[in-house]
């Protein structure tokens, strides 16, 4: 679960770092292309006026001679070239100081009266060239007019119209040539992006891998160190304080172990006096630790679960310390009051226990492992499920070890008759099912060591 939530969270700061660089990346693009667009488009209309601008002066300087002569035969020969080989030009006007039109690219307007197109005046030099932009007809178009001189005399005009459509399409075409470029360098940068978040977080990710594990506790190899940055200074510290965890972790280990040894090695002790109070019960609570933890692994408990129910049955007799001797080593059979007092050690251990926080989880093995599945157990007459599975598991083992012992008012019973009588009481002491695995337990115990004694002999 751990490893997921790091994978998860690296991945959210991966596409949070990719998603950053690509938001700057696209607008960084964006911008320069509309600025690119805008230089472009300036560029375009600023040529197209330069060479239109360039044929009016041309026609201007030859012109002026035919004019001066009259050879209208010459000047519109000059105006029927420039408009054959410019297709984009709508129209090539000569005219006259009174602005009356000599020769016209429409034969049918020659003598006509010209009229100036009223516009945006993009360049108008005084006595010189003059060029606006006007919407007519055909829509919008630019109109330059050249003056004509010969001799430094002014003789005339020259009038170009050229459509705008031409700066549309030109315009159009420059931008798709920009948008291609911009377009393949915006892919490039987008992988190139995700290629740099890549290598931006892949640190980040080996830290955040290796804080998992460190938590978990595994060990692994020491991070690997991508650049010798910031970043890289941290894994390097991380190796270091990771190592010295590591080697802190392995001590306390040690010490862990070796205080838990200590811990039940005094349980164990402590188990042992009480059973030495009395000849007929020493070892008790030993075999009852065996037959339960035997019980335990038949039930497939977990190692922890093991562990606890061990020293729960070193304990489960603790509250006879505080039962007199008359009572816990009467040879004869007790009377009422002296089985009451008796039937207390379970409260008494349960006090004892209640002492020290850490046995506290021991107490309801011990307080409740004489119930009844039945309810007419003691000390509090629960039943079935509601008695802990720990105090069920040493009410059997406690019954059985005590059947099969000496005891001064009987004998000993045989693991045979000790089944027999533990499976008779099946349903009303113990728990049925328990019964099953219980007995089943002992069957093994019996045949490994059959099969010990068998192959002594």
């Amino acid at each position: 679960m751990t490893k997921k939530f790091w994978f998860a969270s690296f991945q959210k700061i991966r596409v949070k770092a990719s998603l950053f660089v690509l938001f700057l990346l696209v607008s960084t693009t964006l911008i320069f292309y509309f600025v690119t667009v805008r230089i472009v488009n300036n560029r375009v209309l600023d040529e197209l006026i330069k060479r239109v601008e360039s044929l009016s002066r041309g026609i201007a300087s030859t012109a002026g001679y035919n004019l001066l002569s009259q050879d209208l035969l010459g000047l519109d020969n000059i105006v029927f070239r420039i408009k054959s080989s410019n297709p984009d030009i709508e129209s090539v006007a000569l005219v006259n100081t009174d602005s009356r039109i000599i020769v016209h690219s429409d034969i049918h307007k020659s003598g006509e009266n010209f009229t100036p197109a009223e516009g945006i005046v993009f360049k108008q030099e005084p006595d010189a060239t003059v060029i606006v932009e006007a919407t007519g007809p055909s829509g919008s178009f630019f109109q330059v007019s050249s003056p004509i001189r010969f001799m430094n005399k002014r003789l005339g005009a020259v009038i170009i119209d050229i459509n705008k459509s031409v700066l549309i399409v030109a315009q159009r075409e420059a931008r798709e040539k920009v948008a291609f470029v911009f377009a393949a360098i915006l892919l490039l940068g987008v992988a190139s992006s995700f290629l740099f978040s890549s290598f931006l977080t892949k640190p980040i990710h080996e830290l955040s891998v290796g804080v998992a594990e460190l938590k978990e506790g595994k060990r692994r190899q020491p991070l690997r160190v991508y650049s010798r940055d910031e970043l890289g200074r941290l894994t390097e510290s991380f190796n270091e304080m990771t190592a010295l965890i590591t080697t802190q972790q392995d001590k306390l280990s040690k010490y862990a172990q070796d205080l838990e040894d200590a811990y039940v090695s005094t349980v164990r002790v402590l188990a042992a006096a009480i059973d030495a109070r009395d000849t007929y019960t020493l070892g008790h609570s030993t075999r009852v630790a065996q037959l339960s933890v035997a019980m335990g692994k038949e039930m497939e408990l977990r190692s922890a679960e093991l562990e606890d129910l061990e020293i729960a049955c070193l304990f489960h007799d603790v509250g006879k310390i505080k039962i007199p001797d008359a009572i816990l080593l009467k040879k004869g059979k007790l009377d009422p009051l002296e089985h009451r007092e008796m039937a207390r050690h379970t409260e008494y251990g349960a006090e004892i226990l209640s002492k020290a926080p850490s046995l506290l989880k021991y107490i309801p093995a011990v307080r409740h492992h004489h119930e009844w599945h039945d309810g007419t157990g003691y000390p509090d007459g629960i039943s079935g499920d509601e008695i802990p599975l720990a105090a069920a598991i040493i009410s059997l083992a406690d019954v059985y070890d005590a059947m099969t012992s000496e005891r001064p008012y009987r004998e000993a019973l045989t693991e045979k008759e000790a089944c027999q009588k533990i499976t008779e009481l099946a349903g009303r002491q113990f728990h049925p099912d328990l019964v099953k695995i219980f007995i089943r337990t002992i069957e093994k115990k019996l045949t490994e060591i059959k099969g010990l004694d068998q192959g002594g002999a």
